[in-house]
């Protein structure tokens, strides 16, 4: 049942239209004892706010003003994004959220899907209907994170080329190889082929290079010195057969044994494999 909506004295009215008003729509506990007092009576109002419905508490110690637009079933998707920061350090939004933030895909996921090098308890976290999704990477995967702001809130999402490269590292978290090859054929005009080369020679194993070079080449997507290039990407796999699509049933699928790959599930690519 949705909670009811308890109405506002004139100090919680005032706390809240300057809060919003100074854009500080998530907010801790010691800024918010800045505006209403010491300690204790911050702490009851918080509570007082929270229970009627005004407040979310995100964290321990760390608050949110529900937007007007999440409505009274307290539901909301937009500006999701920014909340991602106060939950988890460091974090970035990635694999299919970035894929969507950067419009690599039109498919919105159900989930937001959070990169970080820390971990917390529970892998999954619901706020206003929202669902994150928390993903720990070993240190050697957390690079190419950028800081951007939506609506006055600072997010921090992925680049491009390291969204590509999480998004081969992991399809299963970016809406799987067809996704993938959706999203690789939209990047292409103003991919940064360099960057893109930089990020895989850094990557602790080749995995995410055997798929990007296996849907590059059959494809036939167009990019700079691509003979040379995929030549350069071939002599740098390690051994081991990898899955188009980890996780997917294997029983059948062909071996690309250029690219030390299984092609494990159908899409735009040969059936007959040449090796």
């Amino acid at each position: 049942m949705t909670q009811s909506i308890t109405t506002l004295d004139s100090k919680e009215a005032a706390f809240l239209t300057t809060f919003a008003g100074q854009g500080k729509m998530i907010f801790t506990s010691a800024q918010a004892g800045e505006f209403l007092g010491e300690s204790a009576h911050t702490a009851r109002i918080l509570a007082r706010l929270e229970k009627g419905g005004w407040l979310h508490r995100l964290e321990r110690g760390v608050y949110m003003i529900i937007p007007l637009e999440a409505g009274p079933e307290r539901t909301w998707t937009e500006s999701a994004l920014v909340i991602a920061p106060h939950l988890i350090r460091p974090a970035a939004i990635a694999y299919w959220s970035a894929l969507h933030y950067w419009q690599l895909t039109e498919q919105l996921p159900g989930t937001i899907f959070v990169q970080s090098t820390a971990r917390k308890r529970q892998s999954e976290k619901t706020i206003l209907g929202m669902t994150f999704r928390f993903i720990t990477v070993v240190k050697t995967k957390f690079f190419g994170v950028l800081q951007r702001t939506l609506n006055g809130q600072a997010l921090y999402v992925t680049d491009r080329e390291k969204t590509l490269v999480d998004a081969a590292d992991h399809p299963e978290l970016s809406g799987g190889p067809l996704q993938l090859a959706q999203a690789l054929q939209a990047a292409q005009p103003t991919l940064d082929w360099l960057r893109l080369d930089d990020y895989l020679q850094r990557w602790p194993n080749t995995g995410p290079l055997k798929r990007l070079g296996y849907l590059v080449e059959t494809l036939a997507l167009s990019l700079p010195d691509r003979e040379e290039r995929l030549a350069r990407w071939q002599g740098a796999l390690s051994p081991g057969i990898v899955a188009l699509e980890p996780g997917a049933a294997t029983e059948g699928g062909r071996i690309v044994t250029r690219w030390q790959l299984r092609v494990n599930v159908h899409g735009p690519w040969p059936v007959e494999e040449g090796a």
